[in-house]
């Protein structure tokens, strides 16, 4: 219960702080946004997408979809998704973040996905990379993701 209690205020913290130097990568419309790490090159402004090196070594890409109602994912969508119970590691009223896809090999990629409640609708983000790119950063990434501050 505890550790429940502690990872829960910890990935709270981790998604209510930018870490110095990011940049913000603003969705297509400039609704939603995540941040990425210095290093990280943001493609086109209307995109909604960065990437580090090129797009096959890792890519997040931030989207909002307008008037869809955020609630958590039931588990039958669960079931349909494949996501497995120690891959999502939140599913609330704030945020749905789980690990999507794992890396077999050094070729393999790793996938995150993540959406938030947004103004008037949701915030969604996907960030796949290469395990050459830490999933720390990945993770933070995915944290990241929010509404556009008015």
């Amino acid at each position: 219960m505890r550790a429940t209690l502690f990872l829960s205020l910890l990935v709270s913290a981790l998604a209510q702080t930018t870490p110095a130097g990011w940049k913000l990568v603003k969705d297509s419309k400039g609704v939603c946004q995540i941040a990425v790490p210095p290093d990280w090159e943001p493609l086109p402004e209307t995109t909604g997408a960065a990437v580090f090196q090129d797009v096959t070594t890792a890519i997040a890409v931030v989207t909002s979809q307008a008037g869809q109602v955020f609630k958590p994912l039931p588990e039958a969508l669960q079931k349909l998704f494949g996501i497995r119970k120690d891959k999502l590691f939140e599913n609330t009223a704030r945020r749905i973040f789980y690990q999507d896809k794992i890396s077999k090999r050094s070729e393999d990629a790793n996938a995150y996905s993540a959406s938030v409640p947004g103004k008037s609708g949701t915030c969604s983000c996907h960030v796949v990379v290469l395990p050459s790119v830490p999933d720390e950063t990945a993770k933070k990434i995915a944290l990241s993701l929010g509404p556009v501050p008015e």
